[in-house]
């Protein structure tokens, strides 16, 4: 058994609220009443991690004995992937004091950020979905993981997705550029490490991920936010001038934008706050 701390305040209903209605990883993971059951790759195994509320944080127990190494690996990516490490205290002030938006923070109250599973596997979604319907990128994706064969189709490792050559991620992506993308991409994102990409300065960041085959300023600002959890910028694109909408009433992009710079470096928060509450309604 392992216990990951989270920062108060932290609700882990509002977490698997959440999960029941992302999407791209919908069915990828098992969401009961009280626990989230996810298949991950860590220090070389495949792990089963079931995850439930406990005093502080979350319990984490696995469905057979990791390694040592492996285990750390994996609590640091659940940990992360689950933004538990997030101090909300400075957003929730900013947020209560926007009388439009104070109701999405008592909505979502102990929300953490849930990320992508892992920003390797945000930068492969992010080229999978360009330009397609959702089912279209989510057949490509299960096609992926179905072909590598991880136990419970857990998402493959770096190492795992640089075995394949161009032609067989071409093959089970059913596009020539995507898989030519995608392969390069790979290859470019081995030679950095995922730990500076979590602390490095933003604009390093964000021109390494602007520096990589398929990805253009939209999708970076994607990975910089859903996969790497930074949030200092919010781009506005349709779905948060709709989200922000609802709840601001109809804005047009240059006051999203406006109100998105009041929130400083919380504002990639503030957009995921706006688009989970879209969720939540849409859900109920």
């Amino acid at each position: 058994m392992t216990m990951l701390a989270a920062k108060a305040p932290f609700d882990f209903d509002a977490t698997l609220r959440f999960l029941r209605g992302f999407p791209p990883t919908s069915g990828e993971q098992r969401v009961d009443r009280d626990s989230l059951t996810k298949a991950l790759r860590a220090g070389g195994q495949t792990l089963v991690a079931t995850l439930k509320a406990a005093e502080g944080g979350l319990e984490v127990s696995y469905a057979a004995a990791p390694t040592p190494a492996a285990e750390a690996e994996a609590a640091d990516r659940l940990s992360f992937y689950l933004g538990l490490e997030d101090d909300l205290a400075e957003f929730y002030a900013l947020g209560r004091s926007d009388a439009a938006f104070a109701p999405v923070v008592e909505a979502l109250y102990g929300y953490h950020q849930v990320k992508f599973p892992s920003p390797l596997e945000n930068l492969v979604w992010a080229i999978l979905c360009q330009r397609v319907p959702m089912p279209v990128a989510t057949k490509a994706k299960q096609a992926l993981v179905a072909h590598v064969g991880n136990d419970r189709d857990a998402f493959p490792d770096l190492d795992q997705l640089l075995s394949l050559d161009q032609d067989e991620l071409t093959a089970l992506i059913g596009n020539t550029t995507k898989g030519a993308r995608l392969h390069a991409a790979l290859r470019r994102w081995a030679e950095t490490d995922e730990r500076h990409l979590r602390t490095a300065p933003y604009g390093e960041v964000k021109e390494f991920l602007q520096s990589l085959p398929g990805i253009g300023p939209w999708s970076a600002s994607f990975i910089l936010i859903r996969g790497l959890g930074r949030m200092d910028e919010a781009p506005v694109d349709r779905e948060l001038l709709r989200s922000a909408s609802a709840v601001y009433g109809p804005l047009s992009e240059d006051k999203a934008r406006e109100l998105a710079a009041t929130y400083g470096p919380w504002q990639g928060y503030w957009a995921h706050y706006l688009r989970a509450a879209g969720l939540v309604r849409r859900a109920a």
